[in-house]
């Protein structure tokens, strides 16, 4: 056998051996097994003495990476979307609160501990700024705090804090690359970044949950499992091959299974292989980490740990209230968020891969976040007691004043008619929106393929450049025809309801109805002509020139005369099989909801 097999085996038993030892302790001091998988990484890694059981480098960031992807791929089983829009207005100011406030807070603290690498408190600011969703999790769960509104709120906040860190991740991958950040680079990255989950998600929520139906046909586990780890890593690869996080990429194909029937299935199947690696991922962690450089930055790292706790309760706490909570479900949520994790390490290591932080961050995040994994039980407990108190000594005046702002909100709500209409309003905007992102997805993959591999297969088939360039974007708007022409009458419906709405009959009298007609005429054909506009500069490298690409749209016009109602059949097909799919998350939701905790 190969010398770096024996090595790689030896390692790992290594490693779980301690591992399991050092946890038994653990709990039975009744302590965040979390910590115990930390502590058998620092026994066995090269910066403890006397002697280091572990040295291979290759093979702790092997271990470190599958960890993470396992992570992060049953966090996304996790997902809800149900649960996100039900907890939506609190989840979304709350999480953006704490974020930018933590991130801010990171960035001062390292500026003021007189950090000389500007990177080290940006990363320091984002390390800070995601709460751990495995800790909180299993804090709720040991103290049977689970069903309550505060810990639904919590796991809200946890949702959209997965899906920013998931952006925030490839910001700053990109601010390590270039090592400076702009305004224009964040909003460039944030725009590719949300076309892509949009674009993934549709596309794999229509895709894999049938691909996993079939696969289950065959009543075979060993296939199940084989089929959803080629799915997960397959994913990741693409992913990667995009130059996005791996991360992202365990994420998001987690959440699209998530959608699929065998849901309750996949999680039995995956839980025995999720837990091991994401036992391996904290070790790793551990691994990394060196004694000497906690005990030399020990002020720092309580100076930090005071700050997450501080930071977050005060944030998440301001930010639920916003939302129009109530204080004690506010301040309870706000001291279930304080503290950091699996983020934060990922964080770290992120900075370290790309050689843009110090050495001495990722042992502050690891020891900062052992700290917060410790306070958060006594925290939560402490929570109820304290909201009472701070409610008796509130003065009777500021006790009225958020009574009312309360019952503000609640009078901002759209209420009968105007709820009716509003629904129907945000519901067509969303449709319209995920057609277009889909839209510019084809176009953008069209681009791509033809500027890396189409134009050269091409040539040898036609050889003037403007011909193939006209082939290349008539093809492209034919294959986007279904989503351009369901975004169109989506919008034509939309402003039919706006020129209901806005125009009437005692303002206009007779003249009324042309008003309204011509109203509801020329906002669809703005809306083409701005997204045929659009469609042309995003795709200028494909673009043929001025007199073939007026031929072309003539032909892609008559194509729409003729197959019109083919193209609209097509959609509604994709739309049915989508709702179909999302459908089954509710059943999932009850299933989860029913098994013993």
């Amino acid at each position: 056998m190969h010398d770096s097999v024996i090595t790689f085996i030896q390692d790992l038993a290594v490693i779980m051996i301690v591992a399991a030892v050092v946890t038994v302790i653990f709990h039975r001091l009744k302590q965040p097994v979390v910590l115990g998988y930390i502590a058998a990484g620092v026994l066995v890694g090269p910066h403890t003495p006397p002697f280091s059981l572990i040295n291979d480098e290759h093979t702790i960031k092997v271990l470190a990476e599958l960890g993470v992807i396992f992570l992060m791929f049953s966090l996304g089983l996790e997902f809800s979307f149900r649960r996100l829009l039900r907890v939506g207005a609190t989840a979304l100011i709350a999480a953006v609160l704490e974020i930018v406030v933590m991130i801010w807070i990171g960035y001062q603290i390292g500026l003021w501990l007189g950090w000389n690498n500007n990177l080290d408190a940006l990363f320091l600011g984002a390390i800070l700024a995601i709460s751990s969703t495995t800790i909180i999790v299993k804090a709720l769960n040991d103290l049977k705090m689970k069903n309550e509104r505060f810990a639904q709120l919590i796991f809200g906040v946890l949702i959209v804090e997965d899906i920013l860190g998931i952006g925030l991740i490839a910001l700053l991958s990109g601010v390590a690359i270039s090592g400076s950040v702009s305004g224009s680079d964040v909003a460039l990255t944030i725009s590719k970044l949300t076309l892509f989950m949009v674009v993934a998600m549709l596309v794999g929520i229509l895709l894999v949950p049938r691909i996993l139906s079939y696969i289950s046909q065959f009543r075979s586990d060993e296939m199940l499992l084989v089929t959803v780890l080629g799915l997960c890593f397959g994913f990741c690869l693409l992913v990667v091959k995009l130059e996005y996080s791996m991360v992202l990429g365990a994420f998001v194909i987690g959440a699209i299974m998530a959608e699929a029937r065998e849901l309750h299935r996949i999680e039995q199947l995956i839980a025995p292989v999720r837990d091991m690696f994401s036992a391996i991922f904290f070790v790793a962690v551990g691994l990394l980490l060196d004694p000497h450089i906690m005990v030399r930055y020990a002020t720092p790292i309580l100076v930090i740990a005071g700050a997450v706790i501080i930071g977050k309760v005060v944030s998440c706490t301001i930010g639920a209230m916003i939302a129009g909570n109530d204080g004690r479900t506010s301040l309870r949520m706000g001291m279930g968020m304080s503290q950091i994790g699996e983020f934060s390490f990922i964080i770290a290591s992120l900075g370290m891969a790309y050689k843009v932080t110090s050495d001495f961050l990722y042992p502050i995040a690891v020891a900062v976040s052992a700290i917060t994994t410790l306070t958060t039980p006594y925290l939560i407990r402490a929570a109820d007691p304290l909201a009472k108190r701070v409610a008796r000594l509130t003065p009777r005046p500021l006790s009225r004043i958020v009574s009312l702002y309360g019952e503000w909100l609640n009078n901002l709500h759209p209420h009968g008619n105007s709820a009716v209409i509003w629904n129907m309003v945000k519901r067509i905007l969303i449709q319209i929106g995920i057609n277009m992102a889909v839209v510019i997805a084809i176009f953008l993959c069209s681009a791509y393929l033809t500027i890396n591999l189409g134009d050269d297969f091409l040539a040898s088939w036609i050889d003037d450049a403007d011909w193939r360039k006209s082939l290349i974007w008539g093809s492209t708007l034919v294959v986007s025809l279904p989503f351009l022409i369901a975004a169109f009458r989506k919008f034509k419906a939309l402003s039919m309801m706006l020129a209901e709405m806005s125009v009437r009959e005692s303002v206009t009298g007779r003249h009324t109805q042309p008003v309204r007609r011509i109203i509801s005429e020329i906002l669809p054909l703005l809306f083409l002509t701005g997204t045929m506009l659009f469609l042309s500069a995003l795709s200028a490298s494909i673009l043929p020139k001025r007199e073939s690409l007026i031929l072309v749209i003539f032909c892609i016009i008559a194509i729409v005369f003729v197959l019109r109602r083919w193209f609209v059949r097509i959609h509604s097909r994709l739309q049915i099989a989508l709702y179909e799919t999302l459908d089954h998350e509710e059943e999932n939701e009850q299933e989860k909801n029913a098994k013993p905790h």
